[in-house]
């Protein structure tokens, strides 16, 4: 009796043991947010930082094209054409995780005055169950539902698509890297066709942002646990690098495919980068508890669709690459919506002065003609915003002379007045 009791002691304890094995919460997977490895190297080989060379920030030429785009878009009548009383659509795509995320953020982005509510709709197009693979061709079902079940009863058709957020995965990977076989290589080749289905499907689409799975360690099944979901961030990284490389060089990536911006494909660059090791915090203090996730550890729960929500908040309402056509305005200052305030700003204002126009040639106070208050608001602004990148050609020292020249002549009349 003594020893089948205690071989059923052993075999519960066992039992107890896997399924805690499986279920017990992890604190952290070890390895480093893709935005903090920077010039290190993931597995000896793959390295760091969101853009090339270790750097979280786009290369110039790559900043210049996007910063092109981002002005480009405006509001479209439901035929494409520009009307000003017509919209745009920030549109989503993905998975289960991407729509629960995304449509948290349209919940609250709809209650929030900074938001343009005016020209802009934000659409989630996401659908649970639908892998990447299922986003691939422009002719799969998912893109005609997005048309008639998402686009369609907002009034809104795929012309007025103008910018994507895009989060895909696969799901049960099986090899990680550095196999050749590994997930994170297919779902390059995955989301270069995605590139260009979307620009198919939305023909006047200008940029596409992608972001990586949030963290994965609590995963309690083998949908998409760690490594996967951190590797997935270097998916999207040599995705971008592809159509940065294929930019400078002319030669389309392997993988990716032709992503060249000027004959057709959208411009692309990284979303809110989601991913920190679990309790561990990244540089800027984020983490992933596990009430964050799902029972499951994959999806996020109420408070971790919070958590990427204000992510993508943070990031609409800053990058220079989203915030000229998602925020309620521009800096104020910025007189030509570049995204900072500088000596162009200054110039235009100038060039006006005096003269009853609007916002966007000065008119910075509200009050008519362009006067002292809307200087003033500029100089109190002054360099506020993200800077351009470099010129590649310095300026001419007359042109910045006479602008000289013009300011202190304009003090100079207000200290006479």
């Amino acid at each position: 009796m003594k020893l089948r009791e205690s071989w059923i002691f052993l075999t519960t304890l066992l039992a107890v043991s896997i399924m805690f094995a499986f279920s017990a919460p992890a604190a952290f997977a070890g390895n480093t947010p893709i935005n903090d490895l920077g010039s290190g190297l993931y597995l000896g080989q793959y390295s760091g930082g969101l853009y090339p060379g270790g750097s979280n920030d786009a290369p110039p030429e790559h900043t210049t094209a996007g910063l092109a785009r981002a002005g480009q878009i405006q509001p479209l009548d439901t035929l494409g054409d520009p009307d000003p009383n017509g919209r745009y659509v920030f549109l989503s795509i993905g998975m289960s995780n991407t729509t629960q995320e995304f449509s948290t953020f349209v919940s609250e982005a709809a209650g929030d005055s900074r938001v343009n509510h005016d020209s802009l709709a934000i659409v989630d197009g996401a659908r649970g169950g639908q892998a990447a693979g299922a986003w691939t061709s422009p002719l799969h079902p998912n893109y005609d539902i997005v048309r008639d079940q998402r686009l369609a009863p907002q009034g809104l058709t795929e012309q007025q698509v103008q910018a994507a957020w895009v989060k895909v995965a696969n799901p049960s990977p099986s090899q990680s890297l550095p196999a050749g076989g590994a997930d994170a290589f297919t779902l390059v080749s995955q989301m270069g066709d995605i590139t260009r289905a979307l620009a198919v499907r939305y023909p006047n689409l200008k940029s596409v942002f992608f972001s990586s799975r949030i963290y994965a360690g609590y995963a309690t099944s083998p949908l998409n646990p760690e490594p996967y979901a951190y590797e997935s961030g270097f998916s999207v990284k040599w995705l971008i690098e592809a159509q940065i490389d294929q930019m400078a060089a002319g030669g389309a990536d392997p993988l990716a495919g032709d992503l060249n911006y000027d004959t057709g494909a959208p411009w692309t660059a990284w979303g809110p980068y989601l991913w920190a090791d679990g309790l561990n915090p990244r540089s800027d203090g984020l983490i992933w508890e596990r009430s964050d996730l799902a029972n499951d550890g994959t999806h996020p729960s109420l408070t971790g669709r919070q958590k990427v929500s204000g992510l993508m908040m943070d990031f609409m309402l800053n990058s220079p690459f989203t915030r000229p056509w998602f925020a309620t305005t521009p800096i104020n200052g910025d007189v030509d919506k570049s995204g900072f305030v500088d000596d162009d700003d200054l110039s235009l204002l100038l060039t006006n002065w005096g003269q009853v126009t609007d916002w966007e040639h000065g008119e910075l106070s509200g009050t008519t003609p362009v006067n002292d208050d809307d200087l003033s608001i500029l100089l109190s602004n002054w360099h506020a915003g993200t800077p351009p990148p470099a010129p590649t050609a310095i300026p001419e020292p007359a042109s910045a002379a006479l602008l000289l020249l013009g300011l202190v002549g304009l003090l100079r009349q207000r200290k006479i007045r």
